[in-house]
C-alpha cells in the first residue's frame, strides 16, 4: 500500500527553509507541553530560564537514548540485546561529553516526589487539574480546552502491542498539590537511593544498571535486526501559519519500500492508562504534522515504544486530524503572545507540582517570581527542543 499523499498545504501554511525566517514565534513539544501543563513553569523555562538540575531519570532517558541510536550503526546481523548492553558504558561517555552537568545526578540525593511524572502529567491534561485555582489561566482561553484539542484522537486506531506488567500510573501516587506530603522515592532514582553518596564508583554502577535493565523491553517489541532506520535523532522543523516555527527532534524515522512513513518515540517512563494516551501522543503528532508540511506525505504510524512496560501504542493519523493539530499549536501559540504581552503567566496547581524546581518562587507554595524580562529578552525567548520528552 502506497503511502497517503495530499494537496498542497492550505493558505497560511507554509514550507519555507525555517532557517531563512526573520524572528517570531516557536514551538517545540516540550515547551507546548510546559504551557498547557502550568504557564508559569513555561516563563520559568523560556523566560526567565532559570536553571534545573536534571533527574536521574530525565539523564537515564537520554542514555537510554543514545544507546539506541548507537545500535543502529551496527550490522543488522550484530545488533543483539548483548550487544546494546555492551553500548550503555561508551553510550553514558557520550552524553558527559555533550552534557557534563549529567554527572551531577551521582552525588545529588534522589530527589522525592511523584512517583510518574508523565503519567500525571497525562492524567491532568485528561482530567484538568484536581487542585486548580477557580481563577483563570493566562490563556484566555481554558488550558484543558486546549489540551482536549490538541490530544484528542478522533481518526485512526490506537493499537498496544505486548505488555510486560501493568501500565504505569495507575497507582501513582505523589503531592496531590502545595499542600501534598512527600511521597514514595521516584522510581528510576530509587537505583541510587542505598548507595552512600561517597561511593560514586557505585552509585555509576548502579545507575548504569538501572539503564541496562530498560533494554530487554526493547526488544521484547521490536527486532532491530529487521529495521533500516532512515533518521535517528533527526531534528525537524517548518513554518505553520506563515510565521509560527515547529519544531522538534525525531527519534526515529522509517520508511518502508512503499514510502509510508513511521515516527517511532522511544519511552523510558511508564505506559499511561488507556484514558490518558492522548498527552503522549501529542508529541508525536507534532512530528507528523511537520512531515505532513514538508514531505506531502501524512506518516501512516505513529509509534510510541514504552520500554519499562515492554509495550508498543501505534497510532494512525489522517491529514484532517493534523489540520486540526495546526490549527491548535498557532492557537497555543497566540495564547502565549498574549501572556507575553500582558505578562501574566499564572500558575496551574496540580499533582505534578511536586516534581517541580521551582516552588520557592511560586506563589501557590508562597513564592515571588522574578521581575518579568525587560522586552528584548522576552522576544528571544528558547523554545529549542530539549530532552525533557526522554522520561515521558
Amino acid at each position: 500500500m502506497t503511502a497517503p499523499t495530499v494537496s498542497p498545504p492550505p493558505p497560511g501554511s507554509s514550507r519555507r527553509d525555517s532557517t531563512d525566517r526573520p524572528a517570531g514565534p516557536s514551538l517545540s513539544p516540550s515547551r507546548a507541553a510546559d504551557f498547557k501543563t502550568c504557564p508559569l513553569l513555561f516563563r520559568f523555562r523560556t523566560i526567565d530560564k532559570l536553571p534545573e538540575q536534571p533527574s536521574a531519570d530525565q539523564v537515564r532517558g537520554t542514555l537510554v537514548h543514545a544507546v539506541l541510536e548507537s545500535l543502529f550503526d551496527l550490522p543488522a546481523a550484530e545488533r543483539t540485546p548483548e550487544a546494546a548492553a555492551a553500548l550503555v558504558e561508551p553510550a553514558w561517555q557520550r552524553v558527559l561529553a555533550e552534557e557534563p552537568g549529567a554527572a551531577e545526578i551521582l552525588n545529588a540525593p534522589p530527589r522525592r516526589g511523584v512517583s510518574d511524572p508523565a503519567a500525571l502529567a497525562a492524567e491532568a491534561d485528561a482530567t484538568g487539574s484536581p487542585t486548580a485555582s477557580p481563577a483563570s489561566d493566562a490563556t484566555g482561553s481554558p488550558a484543558s480546552s486546549l489540551a482536549a484539542d490538541a490530544t484528542g484522537s478522533p481518526a485512526g486506531p490506537l493499537t498496544s502491542g505486548a505488555a510486560a506488567g501493568p501500565a504505569a500510573g495507575s497507582s501513582a501516587s505523589g503531592p496531590s498539590g502545595p499542600a501534598g506530603a512527600s511521597a514514595a522515592p521516584i522510581p528510576g532514582q530509587a537505583a541510587l537511593i542505598d548507595v552512600p553518596e561517597a561511593d560514586e564508583a557505585a552509585r555509576l554502577a548502579r545507575f548504569l544498571d538501572s539503564a541496562r535493565a530498560l533494554l530487554p523491553g526493547y526488544f521484547a517489541v521490536e527486532d532491530p535486526r529487521r529495521l533500516e532506520p532512515a533518521q535517528r535523532e533527526s531534528l525537524v522543523s517548518t513554518l505553520i501559519d506563515d510565521e509560527l516555527l515547529i519544531r522538534g527532534y525525531i527519534d526515529r524515522l522509517d520508511i518502508s519500500p512503499a514510502g509510508d512513513l513511521r515516527v517511532v518515540d522511544y519511552k523510558t517512563g511508564g505506559a499511561p492508562r488507556e484514558a490518558f494516551e492522548g498527552r503522549a501522543l501529542f508529541q508525536l503528532k507534532f512530528y507528523a504534522l511537520v512531515l505532513w508540511r514538508t514531505q506531502g506525505v501524512v506518516p501512516r504510524v505513529l509509534r510510541l515504544l514504552y520500554l519499562k512496560d515492554a509495550e508498543a501504542l501505534d497510532y494512525s493519523p489522517d491529514a484532517e486530524e493534523l489540520q486540526r493539530f495546526e490549527r491548535t499549536l498557532v492557537a497555543l501559540s497566540a495564547a502565549i503572545e498574549r501572556a507575553k504581552r500582558d505578562q501574566d503567566f499564572r500558575p496551574k496547581p496540580s499533582r505534578l507540582c511536586g516534581w517541580c524546581n521551582h516552588q520557592a518562587l511560586c506563589p501557590e507554595f508562597g513564592g515571588t517570581p522574578p521581575p518579568f524580562p525587560t522586552a528584548p529578552d522576552v522576544l528571544q525567548i528558547d523554545t529549542t527542543p530539549t530532552d525533557d520528552d526522554r522520561l515521558a
